[in-house]
């Protein structure tokens, strides 16, 4: 009787070892994901609203209940909205923009993004006199407000005969965005281990040589951070887009903004919000598809240093 007593705690001690801790949600757990529900909360319904109102008709919108959804869907107003809105004189929709759109994004992000990398590569591993002056004046770059340059860019481009045109603006896209990628590239090629370039350059590679062969396959994870800023801020552009084009060429976000402010006939809500929809699909996408290589190539040094 007495061993029995005596093995009853231990087995109860044992048992309680084996067992799994229970989680209990604390006032700072509670604080915590009652504040991301709350922000959750606040994108999320602006974008139930759109979506809702883009799939009705007019005469169920004016019955003003805008957080119910559809009683009966309709795609009417996204045809209407990709190929049939007026902007003016014309009459396609956002269609014209988003071609016109597409033809500068690709361009720009590729170039900005090739020379940025060199530009970060270099800055790292081939430092040359007067390299830090360099990279102040580029960082500094970052910071002028967009509107101090427009005039004299105006004035630059027209001198070159490339005022109006998407080449033009696909100029001024790579130029603004060189100074961030640089900084980017920069920050990720120094974190990148230091024996490899020195183990390189004792192989005999070269300049070219260890970037595409050494820094190129190790580079996936900034490159996808650049392209999603890239993107992200040539698609989404406005002022650009407006000052450096004219009405034919006019980028997505233009068209978007004739659209919307549009002030012939009744004001199309459910046309206005699908318009708006299929100008941030392009943003969206991207970061649906490589969202996870985005957050690889933060924390893998793209804000150090």
């Amino acid at each position: 009787m007495a061993d029995l007593t005596a093995t009853a705690p231990v087995a109860a001690m044992e048992g309680a070892r084996g067992a799994k801790p229970r989680r209990r949600l604390s006032g700072r757990n509670i604080m915590i994901y009652g504040t991301l529900f709350v922000v959750c909360l606040y994108y999320i319904l602006p974008l139930w609203v759109m979506v809702m109102t883009s799939l009705k008709g007019m005469p169920e919108i004016r019955v003003g209940n805008i957080f119910a959804p559809p009683v009966e869907i309709t795609f009417e107003p996204w045809v209407k909205a990709w190929a049939e809105a007026c902007t003016g004189l014309n009459c396609d929709g956002l269609s014209r923009g988003f071609w016109n759109s597409v033809q500068i994004l690709i361009p720009s992000v590729i170039l900005s993004i090739a020379v940025a990398s060199v530009n970060g590569y270099a800055l790292v591993n081939w430092k040359f006199k007067g390299a830090d002056v360099f990279f102040t004046i580029l960082i500094f770059g970052s910071f002028i407000p967009y509107q101090v340059m427009l005039y004299p860019i105006v004035i630059l481009l027209r001198e070159l005969g490339i005022y109006g045109t998407l080449t033009g603006l696909v100029l001024v896209h790579t130029i603004f965005g060189m100074p961030i990628l640089t900084l980017l590239f920069r920050n990720y090629f120094s974190s990148l281990p230091e024996e490899l370039f020195k183990a390189a350059r004792v192989d005999g590679a070269g300049f070219w040589g260890i970037y595409f062969r050494i820094m190129l396959p190790m580079s996936l994870p900034i490159f996808v951070v650049a392209v999603i800023l890239q993107v992200t801020g040539i698609w989404n552009d406005f002022l650009f887009g407006v000052v450096f084009t004219k009405p034919d060429l006019y980028p997505m976000t233009v068209q978007l903004n004739n659209i919307v402010n549009s002030v012939q006939g009744v004001k199309e809500y459910n046309v206005n919000m699908a318009a708006t929809l299929l100008t941030g699909l392009v943003p969206l996408t991207i970061y649906f598809i490589s969202g996870k290589l985005f957050v690889r190539g933060i924390a893998a040094g793209a804000v150090k240093g």
